[in-house]
């Protein structure tokens, strides 16, 4: 079985992103209609993933997908509390509705009701929810909800609430982000890329797995900068007295969204392939064929399939991985006979 673990729901019915509109709407005046989440038919669900991610799934050879709701639709640098908590639970529904329409590909994967400060209460609430009642298998956790990089790092004490709660329940999280609110960083060309890298060196001088020995941090597009700079991790964790960055690996996890063959190749050179999950982020931020293979830039299993990895390896890389790191995918997976 071929497991891609970072998928999202780019391809919503356009009923569901009039609704998110309307709740910004009303944030500007308040005198606005108070919004319902859109009444979305089973047929409309089917129809945005049949001809999208499903049929791209299976064209390219994989067999299950862990599916979220669309990152940079999270929005967390929206201060309102109550809207947080609206939006991602209508965004959290409306994806459980798709893997219950599509139980035998997909999982479900959470957004978080973040915002840039306040208790986190409401997030550790909605994790519970959407494991223990709706069969949640992961969640996507944002480390700079503002969007400009404000609030306190990954490995503060303020987060601690949800870490208890993550590693009770015995759910991973994605490092994921959404929209970035500073000109000088793109979304998706940059601001992704520069979270993905800031968490690991976060995690690098601190003793959090230390105090939550069970979490487990899957760290997406091929680790940022962290695979390709390795040497340099390794030269400043001697400098500054931490810990190597292969110690970091019992709890952290890299995917392999990464888009050009000698990417793939360079990551599964440094990392272990224990520590490697297969994913596509397909229909996300780069679409379309790179011009000088054909290939399509998210076609991941392609570059991963020539990277040379052994068929033992192979078999870690798409399945046995995902299975461990997500325990409650491989129950899930189990009781489905697969």
């Amino acid at each position: 079985m071929i497991i891609d673990v970072h998928g999202h729901y780019t391809t919503t019915p356009r009923e569901h992103q009039d609704f998110r509109d309307a709740l910004l709407a009303r944030l500007a005046d308040p005198s606005a209609p108070v919004p319902f989440p859109a009444s979305i038919s089973d047929d409309q669900i089917r129809e945005s993933i049949e001809h999208n991610q499903l049929k791209i799934l299976r064209e390219r050879g994989a067999d299950f997908m862990l599916f979220s709701p669309k990152a940079s639709g999270m929005e967390h640098h929206v201060p309102d509390r109550d809207v947080a908590v609206h939006w991602a639970r209508t965004c959290n529904d409306l994806v459980h509705r798709v893997t219950e329409l599509f139980p035998d590909s997909f999982a479900p994967v959470a957004q978080l009701p973040q915002t840039p400060d306040g208790s986190l209460g409401r997030v550790v609430k909605e994790i519970r929810r959407v494991v223990t009642e709706l069969g949640f298998v992961g969640v996507n956790l944002n480390p700079d909800p503002s969007g400009t990089w404000s609030g306190v790092p990954m490995t503060d004490p303020y987060w601690f609430p949800v870490y208890e709660a993550l590693e009770e329940l015995e759910v991973p999280a994605m490092v994921h982000v959404s929209t970035a609110c500073n000109l000088n960083f793109h979304t998706l060309g940059a601001h992704y890329l520069n979270a993905d890298t800031s968490v690991f060196v976060q995690l690098l001088g601190s003793d959090l797995f230390e105090r939550f020995p069970g979490l487990r941090f899957v760290i997406p597009h091929g680790g940022g900068a962290v695979p390709y700079h390795w040497g340099r991790f390794r030269g400043l964790a001697m400098r500054y007295g931490w810990q190597d960055p292969a110690k970091l690996l019992d709890n952290v996890f890299f995917d392999t969204a990464v888009y050009h063959q000698p990417g793939i190749d360079l990551l599964t050179r440094v990392i272990p392939a224990e520590n490697i999950l297969f994913a596509s982020e397909m229909l996300g931020a780069v679409r379309g064929a790179d011009p000088e293979t054909g290939l399509e830039w998210d076609d991941t299993l392609s570059y991963v399939e020539a990277s040379g990895l052994s068929g033992p390896d192979l078999r870690q890389v798409y399945e046995a991985n995902a299975r461990r790191v997500y325990p409650r995918l491989d129950q899930r997976l189990t009781a489905m006979g697969r």
